[in-house]
């Protein structure tokens, strides 16, 4: 498969700002249950086989060197579901266009120094070394 051009490139990396920009509301973090055993000795939690109390959720995150730890209410679950889902596509985007603009850094440094080769296709390691006669 043929390397994709910088303008093919530049195109892609456009497409991605655009599907950042309509990502909507970001929350790093993990969302998690959590099921608690009472003090009660009585209590369903005790029984056999135990039935504990929860599911609890919650949401656990690092944000500028600070851990962070919320417990998140049974009603607000799904929108935290989705914000967190929304920021880690962020992650995923943003690394792509990374990507794009690495390869468009590598083909113009390419360009720069091997002007040559942008119209055969072939980079300079792909070819065989001449032989020298002996």
């Amino acid at each position: 498969m043929p390397e994709p051009s910088a303008a093919v490139l530049e195109r892609r990396i456009d497409t991605l700002k655009r599907q950042i920009v309509a990502l909507g509301r970001l929350r790093p973090g993990t969302l998690s249950q959590q099921y608690n055993v009472c003090g009660n000795p009585t209590c369903r939690c005790k029984a056999d086989p135990p039935q504990r109390h929860g599911p609890y959720y919650q949401l656990s995150y690092t944000w500028r060197r600070k851990s962070r730890t919320h417990f998140v209410r049974a009603e607000d679950f799904p929108q935290i579901q989705r914000e967190v889902a929304n920021y880690e596509r962020l992650r995923a985007l943003v690394g792509q266009w990374i990507d794009a603009a690495l390869e468009i850094a590598r083909l113009e440094r390419q360009a720069r120094h091997y002007p040559q080769e942008k119209s055969d296709g072939k980079s300079r390691r792909a070819r065989k070394p001449k032989r020298r006669g002996r």
